[in-house]
């Protein structure tokens, strides 16, 4: 699952396409459904730590977990500005370790598809169950395949910004169901503002289906509650492309 290396000084801004505030609104509504106004919630996946900030905002005590080093060293610079008591820890999803159960987790920007074998993505449903408190639930988003396949497909896509640019070189291999990108990334010198430098890194997703998620989950001890089309309280459509989850704890 290594990936966000060089991408982590730029990733902000490439990802400002990224509804935070209102993705944040849609994980309270649904913690509040649950009668989970307060107390601590663990975050999978949490980057540079934007929506952890925002969780930590609405008065949740935060636990970030994440695999990239260069992530959370930009995610502990955004917790001295505002002040927040969020704990960050450098573990993988497929391993992590907490002192005690938590009300809730959250999985947000399809950090689930970087688990890209059936049995490792179980083990990290079975390690959520786990720390979860009695009926604590998990909320998390995942990538479809139709995303891939239809969306992404073999495709190149290419971004140009201020002080960086990138090359996105897509490709979806349908019969083993991995979605390989190239990220070619040109970043200004702060020395040298004529100066762009190069960087590469190659990614790897797994598409998943619904059913195949919430047959993992079932088997990991959770259980399946609910799926929506990307954050909004409509059923999950072929032609969607993000869809969220919500599993609940069921017994250890």
């Amino acid at each position: 699952m290594e990936a966000y290396t060089t991408f982590a000084g730029v990733y902000d801004m490439f990802m400002d396409n990224i509804p935070y505030e209102k993705w944040v609104e849609y994980l309270h509504d649904i913690m509040e459904e649950y009668n989970i106004h307060e107390g601590t919630i663990l975050e999978l996946g949490c980057g540079t730590g934007n929506m952890t900030e925002l969780l930590a905002s609405k008065g949740y005590d935060m636990i970030g977990v994440d695999n990239s080093e260069d992530m959370l060293e930009l995610a502990m610079e955004k917790r001295l500005k505002s002040g927040h008591d969020i704990l960050y820890l450098l573990q993988d999803m497929q391993s992590f370790e907490l002192f005690g159960t938590v009300k809730a987790v959250i999985s947000v920007c399809d950090s689930i598809n970087y688990v890209t074998d059936e049995a490792e993505l179980k083990e990290v449903f079975r390690l959520v169950n786990n720390y979860l408190d009695p009926r604590g639930i998990f909320i998390f988003d995942f990538n479809t395949e139709y995303k891939y396949r239809e969306i992404l497909g073999d495709r190149v896509i290419a971004e140009e910004r201020d002080k960086c640019s990138f090359i996105w070189d897509n490709y979806y291999n349908e019969q083993d169901k991995i979605n390989e990108y190239e990220l070619t990334l040109f970043v200004q010198s702060e020395e040298d503002p004529d100066l762009y430098r190069k960087y590469q890194e190659v990614h790897y997703q797994r598409a998943y289906t619904l059913e195949k998620i919430k047959t993992l989950i079932e088997k990991a001890g959770l259980r399946y509650v609910t799926a929506y089309d990307a954050y909004t309280k409509k059923a999950p459509m072929y032609t969607s492309g993000r869809v969220c989850v919500v599993a609940q704890e069921y017994g250890k």
